[in-house]
């Protein structure tokens, strides 16, 4: 399968810096600013320890191992944090990033939380070009981090609106889905998928089947594919997509080109076009996920280990139990694992208001009886 080409012409006054910058290269308050807000930065990771592996209980007698590789313990709540953070140094090392000007992030939110945390870490303005229909909590840790929300009503304009910001205050348009699959290390330096195998290594299948990410830039199945190829181990990668995405058409056809013309419902996730940090070649396989399948995977959740969680987590999760009974059916043992992306507190008005769910014409019943009985019989219903 081809790899997916960026669709956006190059906006050099959006990404980079020109002749009209008003700092020099070589001025020294400018490289001592630098050197401080990439210090600031980093000094971020040294201050976090890694997040937890959890484990989804399964019975013992399958010899399955599911785990959840919880993401929501970042100090700004998300999976996210970490491709802001390896943003934030991209952008400041390519010089990209400059004092007092102001970072524009096209997001449904959880980037845009993370971004808005290192934007003020490092005191510079930060805005968020997001869909007017993005939760309300989100918008909320945006501004409490200092950030301000800029809404767009059709999602498939944030890219042009994020440049034209960009354009217009002299700023930086970070464009998380351009840049997102080449700003983290994919080798390793602490890496999610390097943190991952590390944790498992005392674990009685300490080398996983299957890593199950789901997409909204693509750069974390990318970073997790590439470190599993260069590591040489025999893991597979499974991307979940949710409804009104076109990863998954894209991956099956091979089209760079396919898009959707209505947004994701499960925010965080999924695409109305073939994102440039998408990286179809690395995977092995993708899953089409019902978005009311997703809600009912973190209701599941929650029962299971007292936790709630947002919908991709729930995307992830019904696509990791998937293939958990195909592991069980073939009678074969192992550990899966997954992401645990985002806390559910951020969305109490969405996939856990049965009110939405009615306005959106969601019946979670059909899927919940599904998990219900691969946990009571270790059968996936057909």
């Amino acid at each position: 399968m081809s790899t997916p080409q960026q669709a956006r012409p190059h906006q050099p006054a959006a990404h980079e810096p020109t002749a009209t910058l008003d700092v020099d290269h070589t001025d020294a308050e400018y490289r001592h600013w630098l050197k401080e807000a990439v210090r600031k930065v980093q000094a971020d990771a040294n201050r976090s320890a890694d997040t937890h592996l959890l484990r989804f209980p399964l019975p013992e007698r399958w010899g399955i191992d599911l785990y959840l590789k919880d993401e929501s313990t970042h100090i700004t709540g998300s999976l996210k944090h970490r491709l802001a953070r390896s943003l934030f140094l991209y952008g400041l090392c390519n010089g990209w990033i400059r004092p007092g000007r102001p970072v524009i992030e096209a997001s449904s939110g959880s980037t845009a939380v993370s971004e808005a945390y290192f934007a003020g870490l490092i005191g510079v303005p930060f805005i968020a070009v997001m869909p007017r229909t993005t939760s309300a909590e989100k918008c909320r840790l945006i501004e409490f981090h200092g950030g301000r929300c800029h809404f767009v009503d059709d999602p498939r304009t944030m890219y042009e609106e994020s440049a034209a910001l960009a354009a217009e205050t002299g700023g930086h348009y970070m464009d998380q889905f351009t840049y997102a699959e080449r700003a983290t290390d994919w080798r390793g330096n602490n890496n999610i998928a390097e943190s991952v195998f590390r944790q498992l290594r005392l674990e009685r299948y300490p080398e996983p089947t299957w890593i199950v990410a789901t997409a909204g830039t693509g750069g974390t199945s990318a970073t997790i594919a590439r470190y599993v190829h260069y590591m040489q181990y025999d893991t597979r990668i499974c991307v979940a997509d949710p409804e009104n995405s076109c990863f998954f058409e894209g991956w099956t056809t091979g089209d760079a080109g396919v898009t959707t013309d209505c947004g994701s419902r499960i925010e965080g996730i999924g695409r109305p076009r073939m994102e440039p940090s998408f990286v179809p070649g690395a995977v092995d396989r993708m899953m089409k996920v019902p978005d009311a399948a997703s809600v009912a995977a973190v209701r599941a959740l929650e029962r299971a280990i007292g936790r709630k969680a947002g919908g991709s987590t729930g995307t992830g999760l019904w696509s990791a139990l998937r293939i958990v009974a195909e592991m069980a059916a073939a009678g074969r043992t192992g550990s899966v694992v997954t992401l645990l992306c985002d806390p559910g507190d951020r969305y109490l008005d969405k996939y856990y208001s049965d009110d939405w769910l009615a306005a959106q014409g969601l019946d979670i019943a059909p899927y919940a009886a599904t998990i219900d009985s691969l946990l009571e019989t270790g059968i996936w219903p057909n």
